[in-house]
């Protein structure tokens, strides 16, 4: 073997792996700091919407339903996936801290790849519950079981965790000799083995298979969904149960708009296009945090089932204190 041989065998078997990677420059985008005070704000609400979302499935027992598991893993996802990405966010826009740490680098790609992932499929399964409820509806309650949805959900937990931990274990793999600046305002996959100096071929080809499982084939499978629905629904004698149908699907077409349609914009545009790199950080973060803040939201208010367990939370609440106040007041008596 040549020692040009032995030197680039060497190579391929010594992974390079920097200290630290830094993200793109953010002090040219316009009125950063409000841009940061509407984040803030965002991430804010998103909190504090999921975390009563959850609170109230948890602790109304009516809502212990299969349909409700699936909200409360959406909710989930949506406060965590937030929390993974937004403050690192902030952060670096408002002290300019550029650089992420190599291995923090590879973590934060996996929080977001996972729960972006899970966030699309957990509408999936939305989808399945209303296409039961509507073509099924005498069988809803033997198909739509909790064992049954326990074990997709398990099924997609499974499958996503280990699709971002296979990504960012190829990632892993590369060795990193050039630039180490990445062109996103997170550790986004692309960006990041972009800047590999060896073959990446690979992670190319994971990356468009992770595109096609996240977002595009649950969005096939919700379109699937809603065009059997219709048929259903297209054969109903009464219209006012077709409007009635259609009116427990409005809440989950929201959810599936908000969150689905802007990411498959902001890939479509990416790939036609050119856009600058302001226009991406804006747009790609909008449409990472906007749909966890709108969600719960979306199904408190068009829900009846949440609007009522609120009141009734409110409602024993209420009398919960006046009951210890009265207590209190005899006491004091006494």
């Amino acid at each position: 073997m040549s020692p040009e041989e032995k030197a680039a065998t060497t190579f391929n078997a010594t992974f390079v792996r920097p200290a630290k990677f830094y993200l793109i420059e953010f002090s040219s985008i316009p009125h950063g700091t409000f841009y940061c005070v509407f984040l803030f704000f965002v991430y804010i609400m998103t909190v504090f919407g999921n975390g009563l979302l959850l609170s109230v499935i948890y602790l109304v027992r009516t809502l212990h339903t299969p349909k409700y598991m699936i909200v409360f893993n959406l909710a989930l996802t949506d406060l965590c996936g937030s929390t993974a990405l937004i403050p690192k966010l902030l952060d670096t826009f408002l002290f300019d801290r550029r650089y992420v740490v190599y291995e923090a680098c590879l973590s934060y790609m996996f929080f977001v790849l996972f729960y972006t992932g899970m966030q699309s499929w957990v509408l999936a399964i939305m989808s399945y519950d209303r296409f039961i409820a509507i073509c099924f509806p005498l069988k809803y309650h033997s198909i739509v079981t909790t064992p049954a949805i326990v074990a997709m959900l398990l099924s997609v937990w499974v499958f996503i965790f280990s699709l971002a931990a296979f990504s960012v274990w190829l990632i892993d793999r590369l060795s990193f000799c050039g630039s180490l600046v990445i062109n996103s305002f997170f550790c986004d996959h692309g960006p990041v083995h972009r800047l590999a100096c060896n073959d990446t071929t690979l992670n190319r080809i994971v990356g468009y298979v992770s595109f096609i499982i996240v977002p595009c084939l649950p969005l096939v499978l919700i379109a699937l969904t809603y065009v059997c629905i219709s048929i259903a629904l297209s054969r109903t004698a009464s219209r006012k149960e077709r409007v009635k149908a259609l009116k427990t699907c409005t809440s989950h077409l929201i959810l599936v708009a908000i969150f689905v349609l802007p990411i498959l914009g902001t890939k479509i545009a990416t790939a036609a296009s050119s856009i600058n790199h302001i226009g991406r950080i804006v747009n790609t973060s909008l449409t990472y945090t906007v749909p966890a803040l709108l969600n719960p939201i979306i199904y408190s208010l068009k829900t009846e089932d949440v609007l009522k367990s609120i009141k009734k939370l409110c409602k024993i609440n209420r009398i919960s204190k006046t009951t210890l106040s009265q207590k209190v007041n005899s006491l004091s008596l006494l």
